[in-house]
């Protein structure tokens, strides 16, 4: 189910290793197409995300396995589904961003 979102502000941090531990990378507002370009390793063991919802992607420029991550702790990477520790580059969801009413429209209902 798809439900709009109006966070002050998107935030997510990448650890290295597994229960928070190792280097760390702490990403506002802004896509990552390369978090190796960013100085971080592909690794990625654990995931705080205090707000916001972000996409993981196995692969650089948003490709390969995608990974959906909403508020929340994932103390280890199988948490998110994946079949090993690696995300390459994060999307931020921008949700409500092509209309007020959100991205979707429901049609009305035909009048009889």
């Amino acid at each position: 189910a798809l439900r709009p979102q109006e966070a002050e502000e998107h935030k997510i941090s990448l650890f290295d290793s597994a229960d928070f531990k190792g280097n760390k990378m702490e990403i506002q507002e802004d896509d990552v197409p390369s978090l190796w370009a960013y100085g971080f390793c592909d690794r990625v063991g654990s995931v705080k995300v205090p707000n916001g919802t972000w996409v993981g992607y196995q692969y650089p420029g948003y490709r390969g396995y995608q990974y959906l991550f909403e508020a929340g702790d994932f103390r280890h990477w199988n948490e998110w589904s994946a079949y090993q520790p690696q995300i390459q580059s994060l999307r931020r969801i921008r949700d409500m961003q092509w209309d007020q009413r959100g991205a979707f429209v429901t049609p009305e209902a035909p009048s009889d």
